[in-house]
């Protein structure tokens, strides 16, 4: 074997012959003489994803911009997308894989209604729960992997259990899962984390959280990304499932949350005191 990626898996042409193109004439490294590749740094990209749980259910936010590398590009990407009446994905990573993502969790949906209906209680019941959801996208994820053509996401799966139960499960691009009562993705998980477990430090403590302060908990944790993480924006969305629903608001902003500040601070550069 030679040492050229494109002549890879190929006997060497000096030793055997060459091959005969008319056996491989939609053969992509016979038309191009490159090897077929997949996506290895994403470039349009989400920052983080935070979530807690409480009492009743689960609080799961993101903003909503997408970078273009260092650039603020897309200041209207909605990262959090509900799946029937019971669950929230929140999207980290990649756009474009997001984008494959929600259409696969759309005809899933279709899927689901068409199988049990949507009109009476007995059909709701039927329908996919949170954690059968964070299965299949876990499933998926691995599947990917172990293509060597993953997708380049983390995801967190919130909403409600086949018993009611708050639920809360992370997967990221290897296909590995993670369970706990607060979870974020990107830097949300060095920054947002510790703020979360000090309300939240146990799952005893989120069954004792309240609706209210779980999402004061949240927006605390978005108001200090967009000041520390240079991949946020203040404008985020926010959804509450519980067993009413999902409450997803799309457009909050942080009121008061500016940079106007740094006109004050003196001592750097050729700034006087």
């Amino acid at each position: 074997m030679n040492h050229f990626p494109e002549a890879w898996g190929r006997p060497r042409d000096d030793i055997y012959g060459s091959y005969n193109p008319q056996f491989l004439p939609n053969s992509h490294a016979q038309q191009s003489g490159h090897p077929t590749t997949h996506t290895q740094s994403p470039i349009v990209t989400g920052t983080s994803v935070i979530a807690v749980k409480y009492k009743d259910g689960v609080v799961i936010a993101a903003d909503n911009l997408a970078s273009y590398g260092s650039l603020a590009r897309f200041t209207d990407v909605h990262r959090l997308k509900p799946f029937n009446k019971k669950a929230v994905v929140g999207f980290g990573g990649d756009v474009s894989d997001m984008q494959y993502l929600d259409r696969l969790l759309n005809s899933l949906d279709v899927k689901e209604n068409y199988s049990h209906g949507h009109d009476d209680a007995e059909s709701d019941k039927a329908l996919m729960s949170a954690k059968n959801l964070h299965t299949y996208l876990s499933k998926v994820m691995y599947k990917r992997r172990s293509d060597f053509n993953p997708l380049w996401n983390a995801l967190l799966v919130c909403g409600l259990s086949e018993d009611g139960t708050p639920f809360l499960a992370s997967v990221d691009l290897l296909g590995t899962t993670f369970s706990a009562p607060t979870l974020a993705t990107g830097f949300g998980a060095h920054l947002a984390q510790p703020i979360l477990r000090r309300v939240v430090p146990d799952e005893a403590a989120s069954k004792a959280l309240d609706k209210e302060a779980a999402v004061a908990a949240v927006k605390e944790c978005m108001k200090v990304l967009f000041y520390r993480d240079a991949r946020s924006m203040n404008e985020y969305s926010i959804a509450v499932v519980d067993k009413s629903g999902v409450d997803l608001k799309q457009k909050e902003k942080l009121e008061g949350q500016s940079w106007a500040f740094a006109e004050q601070i003196k001592g750097y550069g050729t700034q006087t005191v």
